[in-house]
């Protein structure tokens, strides 16, 4: 049976199709669409839509059916097309006619964007919570590693002195920039478009500024036409934040992969959290980093499907829109899954010593050494081209001692005013 019923039911087949993998992915709105309906009918309730009999017997029913959904033991069956027929099905099933009630006033395409607007704040809010776990962790290592230098790189060639510290306070500041994209898809999956029904309202006296904060919701969609227009843009703005964080997790992952590799050797995990080869016993291969990098550049892709899937869609609900819940609805997931693995993976990080006293890194403190000899009064250009013609004529030999005492500076992290940032940042994401 369908909820729109007219007396027909569609061929198995545009059943299928149509229907896809809906009943699969539901599964994660279910505990949404009961939230939803528990604020839909209090409302009804309050402008004489329900009794208060009626509503003191539906409130303990739907959160029966909440109950069952936490335990797992909620299911949509075969022949029932989406989450909200299964929870009315339910509900007259158990109760009778009053269970027909809990619709006045909805249509599925505002019950569909409120059970959505509801699982992306939890989820963008889940996401958050593991970047702040790794953003600690990041943090933590930086702290900890701010004096062990390595080189770094412009062009993947030796550039100027680094250090561990500098490395991980880096990838953890740019999570910082990565929260407000969250923050901001957040804000905007944080309207409440209820009551707008099929995107043209009701003319029933629907308390919409109620069901806002039955829901939590910042504020409403007044617009109700704006309101079915959030679909998609709502995903849009959450794809786009997937990505932002997937962008700096997957560059994470590469710099991990090129500090592993033999010919660098900074970085090393032990055996257990590594694999090896079939053929070649002496492989200790980043399989977890390299998945961690093809996932998050996939996970940047998404961007590009929602955009296309939603592009020049007509004015109202068209049913495109349902594949939406395809693309993102895995995506939250891996990322979560990732942002854990990185957290984890790096809690066991082993940082060569010494990196620099490799003759092969001689050239990284030609810097420094324009900075003495400016120091001492050269103009910059003299001191500039002295060391740039003894590196050329190879009479350069840079003192080793007194470059790591003047590297010191390196040392200062900053990492208290990240912390702030971030503290700052987490605070606006409701």
């Amino acid at each position: 049976m369908k909820l729109w019923n007219k007396g027909f039911e569609p061929d198995k087949n545009i059943e299928q199709f149509t229907v896809g993998r809906d009943r699969e992915l539901d599964l994660r709105l279910a505990r949404y669409d009961v939230q939803g309906s528990m604020a839909h009918i209090s409302m009804l309730e309050s402008i004489g839509l329900l009794t208060k009999d009626e509503l003191d017997t539906l409130l303990p029913a739907l959160q029966q059916i909440a109950e069952e959904i936490e335990r797992g033991e909620f299911t949509i069956e075969e022949g029932v097309e989406d989450v909200h027929s299964q929870v009315e099905f339910m509900l007259t099933g158990r109760l009778g006619d009053v269970g027909k009630k809990i619709h006045s006033g909805r249509s599925r395409n505002d019950q569909v964007l409120v059970d959505l607007k509801l699982f992306f704040r939890d989820e963008l809010k889940e996401i958050a919570a593991s970047v702040k776990q790794l953003f600690d962790r990041l943090i933590e290592l930086s702290d900890k590693h701010k004096d062990r230098l390595m080189p770094g790189y412009t062009h993947l060639q030796v550039a100027m002195p680094s250090s561990f510290g500098l490395w991980f306070g880096a990838y953890a500041e740019s999570l910082t920039d990565d929260v407000q994209m969250l923050t901001a898809a957040y804000n905007i999956a944080n309207q409440n478009p209820l009551g707008s029904a099929a995107g043209y309202g009701s003319s029933f006296p629907l308390d919409r500024e109620m069901t806002t904060g039955l829901l939590g919701f910042e504020w409403p969609h007044y617009n109700v036409v704006a309101a079915q227009m959030s679909r998609g843009k709502t995903e849009k703005a959450v794809a786009a934040a997937i990505a932002a964080v997937a962008s700096t997790l997957g560059h994470l992952a590469m710099d991990v992969c090129l500090w592993m590799c033999n010919n660098f050797a900074f970085v090393s995990f032990p055996d257990e959290l590594t694999t090896g080869s079939s053929i070649m016993p002496h492989k200790k291969n980043p399989d977890v980093f390299e998945i961690m990098r093809g996932k998050c550049n996939r996970l940047q892709a998404i961007q590009n499907e929602v955009a296309l899937l939603t592009a020049n869609l007509p004015l109202g609900y068209n049913r495109d829109l349902q594949l939406l819940k395809d693309i993102l609805f895995p995506a939250t997931s891996e990322l979560k899954e990732c942002l854990d693995m990185a957290t984890y993976m790096l809690g066991e990080i082993r940082i060569k010593d010494n990196i620099l006293d490799d003759p092969r890194y001689d050239y990284i403190f030609t810097v420094e050494d324009v900075n003495r000899l400016v120091l001492q009064g050269m103009p910059f250009r003299d001191a500039y081209r002295k060391i740039g013609m003894d590196v050329q004529e190879g009479k350069y030999n840079p003192n080793r001692e007194v470059h790591h005492t003047h590297l010191g500076s390196l040392g200062n992290l900053a990492n208290d005013r990240i912390k702030e940032k971030m503290d700052t940042i987490l605070k606006h994401f409701g």
